[in-house]
């Protein structure tokens, strides 16, 4: 493996990382805070602000990064014909999948703070963050698969 193949793999398992930490650590510390009311607009704007940063960033790196490795390692055929070539076009659907959710329940609870609310719009959000960690769960094991067929 080529200094730059590297580079692009490390920064793709970073970002991807970062993103499914961030949707998981929302859905799990952040979310039922707001649910309760137990926290003010002022405290959570910045945070579902990085939460949005953080998600279109790393779609667009995992696009970029990913975009590389696929036309360094794969062709048509191999994609389509392939089980790992499966497990990569999954991994590509689960992304689209993963950036809408984050991008409608963040969006979801941006309303609310322009409202000066909390708990209705984290309800709100609830179903499509729970979601979009799910996800990010389906692609981290998609990757492992993905790695577990490449050794």
């Amino acid at each position: 493996m080529s200094i730059v193949d590297a580079a692009i793999f490390g920064t793709h398992l970073v970002f991807a990382g970062l993103w499914s930490g961030s949707v998981l650590f929302t859905v799990y510390a952040v979310l039922p805070v707001a649910m309760d009311g137990d926290a003010r607009v002022r405290a959570l704007e910045p945070v579902v602000g990085k939460l949005k940063i953080v998600s279109r960033t790393s779609a667009l790196i995992l696009l970029l990064t990913g975009g590389h490795m696929a036309a360094t390692r794969y062709t048509a055929a191999s994609l389509t014909g392939s089980g790992r070539g499966h497990l990569v076009l999954t991994m590509v659907a689960l992304w689209f999948l993963l950036a809408g959710l984050v991008e409608v329940g963040a969006s979801k609870l941006s309303d609310g703070f322009e409202q000066k609310k909390v708990g209705e719009p984290a309800r709100e959000a609830r179903p499509f963050l729970l979601g979009a960690a799910v996800v990010a769960v389906l692609l981290l094991l998609d990757a492992g698969a993905i790695l577990g067929l490449y050794y």
